[in-house]
């Protein structure tokens, strides 16, 4: 690997991570009728000792976002001998850099969907992006892939696939589907959206512009989603409805979700990781 080269390519990553976090917040901060604002708070990776990255994270607890995280990271160092078989590139070669934006919004009105995005750098041996984005309707109405909230979520996603190479819609719609399935409970975790993971295609500048494009696509539908659901009427019933659901994501999250693993197996800030569980939920 070119160091000079490749550590250009890593700050203009993490530059582009704080750009997007710093969009997405003030949008979502935009539809808080009570004024409310993400509230940072950085942290350090390890003892603090030795520099081994760290991070930041947003959080907002307001009326329209029950509980929104909006963090980014930049962390490296050496895989644990156990976790290094684990990572590509990083067998015989145990350092390691990440890159990244987390996502998680759950809103207060059932009506409106969570959602989950993320995008990330990796670069061991080798250097790749993963991520995407995903709906969970928490009402068992709108968990149809002909509901306008899920069509129009997808649709988004589709045009920038399109926009990139014509197979990576259909592609990373089923990893989507794949992963984000709970076998437990024989049933996906929501309504899908795109997955994407070792996006390697030879020319890092196209992937590069692709992972930008799908935290973009995001940032501009999501919040217009939000805006049409949060101001509806509902009952608690349907409240109820929703901590079910929200069960369910905790579950996956717990059991399942290889960026918890990555980050409490890479010494991550367990605070940050932890932050997309639901405020408040019920299990039936």
């Amino acid at each position: 690997m070119d160091e000079n080269l490749w550590n250009q390519r890593k700050q203009s990553a993490a530059n582009w991570f704080r750009t997007l976090r710093d969009d997405l917040c003030a949008r979502l901060e935009s539809l808080e009728a009570d004024s409310s604002v993400f509230q940072r708070k950085t942290w350090t990776r390890g003892d603090g000792v030795e520099d081994l990255g760290g991070g930041e994270m947003s959080m907002l607890h307001g009326s329209a976002f029950e509980k929104a995280g909006v963090h980014i990271s930049t962390v490296y160092g050496e895989f644990s001998e156990e976790f290094r078989k684990q990572v590509a590139g990083a067998e015989d070669d145990p350092r390691f850099w990440a890159g990244g934006i987390s996502v998680i919004i759950h809103p207060t009105n059932p009506n409106a969907p969570t959602a989950h995005m993320n995008t990330r750098m990796v670069v061991t041996t080798k250097g790749w992006f993963g991520g995407g984005g995903d709906l969970t309707p928490m009402l068992d109405a709108a968990r149809t892939a002909n509901h306008e909230d899920t069509v129009d979520f997808h649709a988004a996603y589709q045009t920038v696939c399109d926009k990139h190479d014509a197979t990576y819609y259909p592609r990373f719609k089923e990893e989507c589907d794949n992963y984000f399935f709970l076998p437990h409970r024989n049933e996906t975790r929501g309504t899908g959206g795109i997955f994407f993971d070792h996006l390697d295609s030879g020319d890092w500048d196209a992937d590069f512009a692709f992972t930008q494009d799908v935290g973009r696509a995001f940032v501009d539908i999501y919040p217009e989603i939000a805006a049409r659901r949060i101001g509806m009427p509902y009952d608690e019933a349907m409240r109820d409805e929703q901590m079910q659901r929200r069960g369910r994501y905790v579950e996956f999250n717990l059991l399942y979700d290889r960026g918890t693993m990555f980050g409490l197996k890479t010494g991550g800030n367990v605070e940050s990781i932890l932050s997309s569980m639901p405020p408040m939920v019920v299990w039936r």
